[in-house]
């Protein structure tokens, strides 16, 4: 053939060189660039899967941040109750050298109380001061608002964790179906005839008491009130205007953990009953535990305190003492430290804990008291007659709920968030895995590619400019002429 309008040789070359090129600039550009997907055009359906990847690793990331934010928040909020504990333990120590007055004279029992309001303020102190990025942790702000809590009902109420989801407060419902009871015996008649050793025992202890003979209700009742301290066990007239109806032996606290026991050592003339109408006698009784439903759950209580446990709520309710049975209602309408702990934004990656004020003002309760009442000017100071005793029961309970409330966020530092940020860790490795295996370009393949490439251009460049030049045989046909 003679045509040369025409290279059918020529351009099939140039296209072959052009794509050959074109997988020259591709390769160069993923080795350049370390990715296999530059654009869309390079693998739309794996761009899509990888951008989608990309988002996920974006909040897992975040996450993660959160988490690790949230335990610095947790162990600052620690670190200060750590303090307000060693105080506490310090002030207990001074309360019961104070106790021990036949050996201390009253300057060194003032010094004590001094001591005292100076830990007291630093208590307070720190509650107020406590802080992280301007997020004050221990002086309430962190702790749960409640509306329509009865104070006839409940003695005391104490929220560690309320998910709200999407409601904007978290209705409660307690339906007390057994009430809790102190354990109690009863000795019927207005004294004893015969001499008699009694013992008599409670959860705090036993003690023996000698009864002389012909004791009246009202002697046995003041040796067995006593030592009430000593025994958690009290003494009182069956009908308060009558010390001929008897005694009734009552355990101080309630529930199945308290226990009455009154036994006749010698003398055998002093027998006690469960109810005043039994026939025979017993030696012992048990309290009873409160137990109700809490928005549909059962909870069985310790004395007159409830706790539920679950998924959305976590609480401690302690029942007042003449509430008895039937139902009381309130509301949880905001509150509480919430902290994101996943990648998405929903209830069921987010967790709300609350934290109570440890103020000297809230430390305590309103049975025992609270601990600023025992400061110089409180109801129990140690200057004031017995105040050292009250005082040392106050300390007990503030110590107690400290511990607690440190026990909670250590366990919810140990076992929800660092156990969150080493899942998420996992799962930020093995989303990295699969998005690096969509996008990341194979260095080896592609060096293959390169070279294949390169190859193939200089061949192609080759064969275009040999393709060229072929026309040119048909000026040997013009010469022949």
């Amino acid at each position: 053939m003679g045509r040369i309008n025409t290279n059918v040789a020529a351009l099939i070359s140039q296209h072959r060189l052009g794509r050959s090129q074109r997988d020259l600039s591709v390769t160069l550009e993923r080795l350049s660039s370390g990715l296999r997907i530059n654009r869309g055009a390079d693998d739309p359906a794996g761009l899509i899967a990888s951008e989608n990847l990309r988002s996920e690793i974006g909040g897992v990331k975040q996450a993660i941040d959160n988490s690790q934010r949230a335990i610095n928040v947790i162990a600052t909020a620690e670190g200060s109750l750590n303090e307000v504990a060693a105080m506490l333990v310090d002030i207990q120590r001074l309360v019961v050298q104070a106790a021990n007055s036949g050996a201390m004279s009253p300057d060194e029992i003032k010094a004590n109380q001094l001591q005292i309001d100076s830990a007291i303020d630093s208590i307070t102190r720190i509650a107020n001061t406590t802080t992280f990025a301007g997020l004050r942790l221990l002086d309430g702000s962190l702790d749960y608002q409640t509306t329509g809590v009865s104070a006839a009902d409940i003695q005391s109420l104490q929220i560690h964790r309320a998910n709200f989801g999407t409601r904007s407060a978290i209705p409660v419902s307690i339906e007390v179906t057994q009430s809790a009871q102190k354990a109690g015996l009863y000795f019927l008649g207005a004294g004893i005839a015969s001499a008699s050793t009694i013992e008599v025992k409670g959860k705090d202890g036993g003690v023996s008491i000698v009864l002389n003979a012909s004791a009246k209700a009202s002697a046995i009742m003041a040796a067995v009130n006593n030592q009430t301290d000593v025994t958690g066990v009290k003494a009182e007239y069956i009908t308060a205007s009558n010390p001929a109806s008897g005694i009734i032996f009552r355990s101080v606290e309630y529930g199945s953990d308290a226990f009455v026991s009154v036994k006749a050592l010698t003398g055998g003339a002093f027998t006690v009953k469960k109810a005043p109408g039994d026939a025979t006698g017993v030696e012992i009784d048990e309290g009873q535990d409160a137990e109700a439903t809490i928005n549909g759950h059962r909870s069985v209580g310790r004395g007159l305190e409830l706790s539920l446990n679950t998924t959305s709520l976590d609480m401690t309710v302690r029942l007042a003492e003449a509430f008895g049975t039937g139902t009381t209602s309130f509301a949880i309408t905001g509150g509480g430290a919430l902290f994101q702990l996943g990648p998405k934004v929903d209830s069921n990656q987010q967790v709300n804990v609350g934290i109570q004020s440890v103020a000297a003002s809230r430390l305590g309760n309103g049975v025992v008291g609270y601990l600023s009442q025992i400061g110089t000017d409180g109801d129990y100071s140690l200057l004031v007659d017995g105040g050292a005793r009250q005082a040392s029961l106050i300390v007990k309970e503030a110590i107690r709920q400290v511990s607690v409330l440190r026990g909670r966020l250590g366990s919810f530092e140990r076992n929800t968030l660092q156990t969150n940020v080493n899942a998420l860790n996992i799962t930020m490795e093995n989303l990295t895995s699969a998005e690096s295996s969509i996008r990341d370009a194979d260095f080896a393949a592609e060096t293959a590619n390169l070279t294949r490439s390169q190859i193939l251009v200089q061949a192609g460049t080759s064969v275009l400019s040999m393709a060229n030049s072929t026309p040119q045989s048909v000026l040997s046909l013009l010469g022949g002429r």
